[in-house]
């Protein structure tokens, strides 16, 4: 039985290079963790506001574990918002349940 999934977003303004540290910090946590699909992510990029702005990068981090990995579940709903380079971007975290989590979910799915 599956456990309903968790978004962790991460907003990065215009920082690529941060987001791009951590895309590298998330596929070295999947493959050392061996989390398979536990943990997936997919960028958001949005056009700048100004002409010489960059473009707007959110990571948007999928948590899907299953029932009996509570634990885990929590564990990596902690450690993420805590660590480098994550901690500057303005974390944000959508459990089941949150009134916006129906809205967090499609438009993970709508992203490349």
């Amino acid at each position: 039985m599956r456990m309903a999934q968790s978004y962790l977003i991460f907003d990065f303004g215009t920082r690529e290079e941060v987001a791009q540290q951590a895309h590298h910090k998330l596929e070295g946590w999947k493959r050392g963790f061996r989390l398979g699909e536990k943990l997936a992510w997919k960028f958001e990029r949005a056009e700048p506001e100004k002409e010489n702005g960059g473009e707007r990068v959110r990571i948007v981090v999928r948590l899907d574990f299953s029932d009996h990995e509570k634990l885990s579940h929590q564990r990596w709903i902690e450690r993420l918002p805590g660590e480098e380079p994550f901690k500057g971007a303005a974390p944000r975290v959508v459990r089941a349940g949150d009134a916006e989590h129906a809205e967090t979910e499609k438009m993970y799915e709508g992203l490349d």
